[in-house]
């Protein structure tokens, strides 16, 4: 235990490396009741990593959450008296008491409501702290702490010395049905140290009124769920919220769940904002809002950015609650610190360019023309398209050449479904065997690539939204915003020469010469593709930016790789792997490729960054900013490329994302592996193996075939297309009919 603690030390200090010191910026306005800043109180401490107020979760709550944090604890009382730090009333919840005790079972009325469990009441203090261990107690979180932290007393919690601390007291009838009372035991802690006290009951409160003003501890009111029952006046909580100002006699503020302020459709997007936090300030009580967690899938309007939940609720122009109760304090700390009042126009901070994955293509289809403008809007550097050709020669942008997954081709055109081992293994409808006319009688559709792994799915009310845009559309868009560019990705150059016919280097080429753009140095010309020959053919124009693309995860780039790419490109586009390597959403290590990259002169870009918290490693806080602030202040990347352009270009405009700047609160880059150290070796994941090292080989791409004369009779296009390195390897895949049916039934029911 002494080890995992000095471990643990040591990741605390690497949290609060960066400065702290406050900066002279003019203060914020807020519109909180009081006009100061709103408070962020760590449920439990950082229960989102943690088991729920153990020592560790109360120690990187704190360490790196902004300065004025207040530490909550829900109150549970042992049968002789003693408070504890607990989430539930019952131990099985949140502890390992069911393993010592299978046995022990009991069933208490709670609130008129029948509870089965192991309750903290049947239990002395010293049984609890001689044998149980804390547990996380929601199933998607760490479990490698399990079982390896105790459980603390409220006096243990205190004894850290938080800047504040809320004592929530949940179940005082219960308590007082058993001969304990919450009450006396507040008394005999004469409330020191205790900034807020919360609770549920009305009775509670007003028990504890005189005490509270006498120690300075504000009283709040806590609302449940509207149809509940308040135990003393036994009014549902929905008849109280009409009288706010009868609350304000014995409380200083309330706590309501979020949904009273900003509650969601059954479509799962936000409706108009409620008057709750308005009539609340009116009657001269502070607002609280509960139940903000990064890992919990909340309304389509947040675009699975936690951060913009928070902004929602203090930075929306009307209002603003007066604190947050979160079980992630760093994201609450730093949309309140560093994401606020934020202007569009701020300049970003830094070099990093923000470059699109298909426009803004987590709220929108992917590389269409409302995809494009939402990037714009968003403040995106550079939007990208990835060149596709049809039947007849059309170049257009789209993610990939099969169309099953962006347009719903299957409902049209099953029959067209082909198997094309050079381009991918399984079965596809391919932009190739459509004309242009055809592709356009299409639908887009907007790609949620963890829609099968947990129903992530991206804002269905755009699903369908937008058109598909010509190459030449494209870049004339993209010349008429105010972008540092544009990013020409071309794929699968060599079959399209060779099997189809189709000359997409030459047609790409037409199109920027078309459109001035290999002539002018006000905007930037990104042409990126994973062959080398393709980059290659691009040399005779300095003005572009080759950006060569690198699949398969590496581990390492030694000079001969770098030197050989230096005679292709100038740049990489590289997976989040190949710089930080992760194993069972633990980030375990970090390779030297930037390093080596840059020592090349080439520059380096990310990819793919998405916002929802199933693709984020446990080290970045389930948060999409955590995990930017990593590879862009951390690995000092040269780009990210993104499907959510406005989390990106958020963060980027926060003053909090120089670290060499003194300021009171910053975003501080993850550091791979600490987080793991922390848990016991025993319950950490076996060391996986190291990705391999990049080869000089795997950059070389064989020469790019002529274009084929099709249909001609001495233009026979050849058996197979050359095989390219970089590209997928070609397997074979003859899926049947019944296959295809099972792929159309599922993209129809996850359309």
């Amino acid at each position: 235990m002494l080890r995992i603690f000095i471990l643990f030390s040591l990741f605390i200090h690497s949290c609060i490396a960066a400065p702290k010191i406050p900066a002279a910026v003019p203060a914020a306005k807020w519109l909180t009741l009081n006009g100061q800043e709103p408070a962020v109180v760590a449920r439990g401490g950082f229960s989102g990593l943690f088991p729920d107020s153990s020592a560790s979760a109360n120690d990187l709550a704190i360490a790196t959450s902004s300065p004025g944090l207040t530490m909550l604890c829900n109150l549970q009382m042992t049968k002789d008296g003693v408070g504890l730090c607990l989430s539930d009333i019952r131990l099985d919840n949140a502890t390992t008491i069911s393993t010592l005790f299978p046995k022990a079972q009991k069933t208490y009325k709670v609130y008129g409501q029948d509870l089965k469990g192991w309750f903290v009441l049947d239990y002395s203090a010293d049984t609890i702290f001689s044998n149980v261990s804390l547990v996380q107690n929601i199933f998607s979180r760490p479990s490698i702490f399990d079982g390896q932290m105790p459980v603390s007393a409220v006096e243990d919690v205190l004894g850290t010395k938080p800047p504040k601390f809320w004592l929530s007291v949940q179940y005082d009838t219960f308590y007082m049905e058993h001969k304990l009372s919450a009450a006396e035991y507040l008394r005999s802690l004469t409330f020191r140290g205790i900034t807020f006290i919360s609770s549920p009951e009305i009775g509670f409160l007003k028990s504890i009124g005189m005490d509270a003003r006498r120690a300075k501890t504000k009283p709040i009111f806590e609302f449940k769920e509207p149809e509940a029952i308040e135990p003393t006046t036994g009014k549902k909580y929905s008849e109280l919220q009409q009288n706010l100002a009868a609350i304000k006699a014995f409380a200083s503020g309330v706590l309501v769940p979020k949904d009273y302020i900003w509650s969601i459709d059954s479509t799962n997007y936000l409706k108009p904002a409620s008057t709750f936090v308005a009539d609340a300030h009116k009657a001269g009580l502070e607002v609280y809002a509960s139940g903000f967690a990064n890992d919990l899938r909340t309304s389509y309007n947040y675009s699975y950015d936690p951060s913009a939940e928070y902004l929602q609720f203090v930075d929306n122009g009307q209002f603003s609650v007066d604190g947050f109760i979160t079980d992630f304090p760093p994201t609450a700390s730093q949309a309140i610190s560093c994401l606020s009042h934020q202007k569009k126009n701020l300049p970003k901070i830094g070099n990093a360019l923000v470059i699109t994955h298909n426009g803004a293509s987590g709220e929108y289809p992917g590389c269409t023309d409302m995809a494009y403008q939402k990037a714009v809007d968003d403040g995106a550097d550079v939007i990208d398209c990835s060149v596709q050709m049809s039947k007849d020669g059309m170049a257009f942008c789209l993610d990939s050449a099969d169309l099953t997954t962006t347009t719903n081709a299957m409902t049209t055109f099953m029959s067209r479904a082909t198997s094309v081992p050079e381009i991918q293994p399984t079965n596809g409808i391919f932009s190739f065997d459509l004309t242009w006319a055809e592709i356009q009688s299409l639908k887009p559709q907007i790609q949620s690539p963890f829609s099968t792994s947990g129903g992530f799915q991206r804002n269905p009310a755009n699903k369908n939204a937008g058109k598909f845009m010509t190459l030449v559309d494209f870049l004339e868009f993209g010349k008429a915003k105010a972008l540092t560019g544009v990013l020409i990705n071309i794929q699968n150059a060599a079959y399209l020469a060779s099997q189809k016919g189709l000359g997409i280097v030459d047609g790409v080429k037409s199109a920027l010469t078309n459109s001035t753009l290999d002539k002018q140095s006000t905007q930037k010309v990104l042409i990126q593709s994973d062959d080398s020959s393709v980059l290659s053919s691009f040399e005779a124009v300095p003005p572009y930016t080759r950006v060569l693309s690198i699949d398969k995860e590496i581990g390492d780039a030694p000079k001969p790789s770098v030197d050989e790419i230096k005679k292709h490109a100038e740049a990489v586009n590289l997976k989040r792997s190949s710089l930080v390597t992760i194993s069972e959403s633990f980030a375990t290590g970090k390779t030297n490729v930037v390093e080596e990259m840059h020592k090349g002169n080439i520059s380096v870009y990310v990819s793919v960054l998405r916002n929802e918290y199933i693709s984020i490693a446990f080290d970045y806080f389930s948060d999409p900013t955590v995990e930017l602030a990593t590879f862009i202040a951390g690995n000092g990347v040269d780009g990210v490329i993104t499907e959510f352009p406005a989390t990106a270009t958020r963060y980027l405009r926060s003053p909090c994302s120089d670290l060499n700047k003194e300021q009171p609160y910053a975003i501080l880059p993850a550091e791979a592996g600490a987080l793991l150290s922390v848990a016991a070796k025993e319950a950490q994941p076996p060391a996986s193996a190291p990705s391999p090292a990049l080869d000089a080989k795997d950059v070389i791409d064989p020469p790019l075939p002529p274009v084929a004369k099709m249909g001609s009779p001495d233009g026979e296009a050849p058996p197979h297309a050359p095989t390219h390195s970089s590209t997928i390897p070609t397997t074979s895949a003859n899926l049947g009919l019944s296959s295809l049916a099972i792929l159309a039934l599922g993209l129809l029911f996850t359309a």
